[in-house]
C-alpha cells in the first residue's frame, strides 16, 4: 500500500512530493502530458517576500535558502508607478511591499520608456528575483525520484473511495491503494474533495491573462525591472527579449484550461499603455492561466480535521512558485509530527482547521 497519493503535478504536487518522499512511499498523479501544465507552467513567476498576506510572506521567507541553494533566482527589481489619481493605493502598496521612493529620473533611467509627464511618482526595491520555474519543478521532482517516488502523467483520476486502511483511487483501468490522499489539484482541489467524500472548502479559480508583446521601442528589456500599476491593476516583466504585460485580472471560472480574454487583455494592455511613451503594436503570443483561492485568500495546508488520511495542499493563487519550499516543508511537518519553524499563529492561518 502507497504511504502518500497525491493528486496533481503543478508546483504545489511536486513540491510536496519531493518532501512527503522523505517519511515514505509517495505516487503523483498528474492528468496532463507533463507536469506544470496548468497554473504552475503559465506563472509569471517572481520571488518577492513581502507579496501576499502575512502567512504567505512567512513562507516566502522560508523558501528563499532552498530557492538559493536550487540556483533558480536571478536579479530583477520591482517598479511600482502611480499618477496623482493613484496615490491612495500606490501609498498602500509601497507601504505592504516596503519599497523605496525614487526619484523620477532614477525610475527613467531604469524604464526608459516611462511617460513622465503622466507618472508622478516611483518607488522601488532590488530584492526581488526571476525564478526559474521550470528548473524549480525540476528540482522537486529529481529529487522526489530520488527518494524512490513514482511521477505517472496522463493519468486522470476519476474515482476515489474510502476503506479501513486509507482509500482507493482510480485511474481509468488502474486502482492505487493508498493510506494518505495528498489533494494538490489547483482549481480542481473542491472536485477532488467532492469525489473523496470530504467537504469542499470553497475554492475559486480566477482567471489571469497575459500577453507577450516584442521589446518596447527595440530596448534591450532584460535590464528592466519587473512594472507594477497601483492596485495592481496591471503588471509588465521582461521575458526572454519581450515583455510579458498581463491585466492582472480575477475573474472567477470553473476548473479547466483557460485562454485568455481579448477584451480583457486590450483592457489591462491600454492601462500598461497609459504609463509608457512605447504603443503596443503587435502580440507575440496570449495565454491565461488560472490563480485557485481560499474563502479568505490563504493557502490551506495540512490534514483535514474530519478525516486526517485526507491532506489539503491547495490555494497557492499567485504565490505557489515563490512559497513553495516552505509550504511544502511545512506539509511534511504537519504529517510526520515534526516541529515546524515557522510561527504558531502563521501555521494556524494556514490550517484546514480554520474552516471547519
Amino acid at each position: 500500500m502507497i504511504d502518500f497519493l497525491i493528486i496533481g503535478g503543478g508546483i504545489a504536487g511536486v513540491s510536496a512530493a519531493a518532501r512527503l518522499s522523505q517519511l515514505g512511499s509517495v505516487t503523483l498523479l498528474e492528468g496532463e502530458d507533463a507536469l506544470a501544465y496548468h497554473a504552475s507552467g503559465r506563472s509569471a513567476a517572481m520571488f518577492e517576500q513581502n507579496y501576499g498576506k502575512p502567512s504567505t510572506v512567512m513562507l516566502n521567507k522560508a523558501s528563499q535558502a532552498f530557492h538559493e541553494k536550487a540556483d533558480v533566482l536571478s536579479p530583477r527589481g520591482l517598479m511600482l508607478i502611480g499618477t496623482a489619481a493613484t496615490a491612495d493605493a500606490f501609498d498602500a502598496d509601497q507601504k505592504d511591499m516596503q519599497l523605496d521612493p525614487i526619484s523620477l529620473q532614477d525610475a527613467r533611467d531604469m524604464l526608459p520608456i516611462l511617460d513622465t509627464g503622466l507618472v508622478d511618482r516611483a518607488a522601488y526595491h532590488a530584492s526581488a528575483w526571476d525564478i526559474d520555474t521550470d528548473k524549480l519543478i525540476q528540482t522537486f521532482a529529481r529529487s522526489a525520484r530520488a527518494n524512490g517516488a513514482t511521477i505517472h502523467t496522463k493519468t486522470c483520476v476519476d474515482g476515489i473511495r474510502r476503506i479501513n486502511t486509507g482509500w482507493v483511487v482510480s485511474a481509468g483501468d488502474t486502482e492505487f491503494k493508498v493510506r494518505n490522499l495528498v489533494n494538490a489539484a489547483g482549481g480542481w482541489v473542491d472536485p477532488i474533495a467532492e469525489m473523496a467524500g470530504i467537504a469542499p472548502l470553497g475554492f475559486t479559480p480566477l482567471r489571469r491573462s497575459m500577453a507577450r508583446i516584442p521589446a518596447p521601442g527595440a530596448h534591450n528589456v532584460s535590464i528592466w525591472p519587473m512594472l507594477f500599476g497601483p492596485g495592481e491593476n496591471w503588471y509588465a516583466k521582461p521575458d526572454a527579449g519581450a515583455l510579458i504585460v498581463s491585466p492582472a485580472e480575477e475573474d472567477p471560472t470553473t476548473p479547466h484550461d483557460a485562454y485568455a480574454d481579448d477584451i480583457v487583455l486590450a483592457e489591462g494592455l491600454a492601462r500598461y499603455e497609459a504609463h509608457v511613451t512605447e504603443p503596443v503594436t503587435r502580440l507575440l503570443s496570449s495565454w491565461a492561466g488560472l490563480r485557485t483561492f481560499s474563502p479568505d485568500r490563504t493557502l490551506v495546508l495540512g490534514p483535514d480535521p474530519r478525516d486526517p488520511s485526507f491532506i489539503w495542499c491547495a490555494g497557492q493563487g499567485g504565490y505557489g512558485m515563490q512559497s513553495a519550499p516552505g509550504a511544502s516543508q511545512l506539509l511534511a511537518d504537519l504529517v510526520s509530527g515534526a516541529r515546524s519553524e515557522l510561527p504558531e499563529d502563521t501555521i494556524a492561518a494556514l490550517s484546514p482547521q480554520r474552516f471547519a
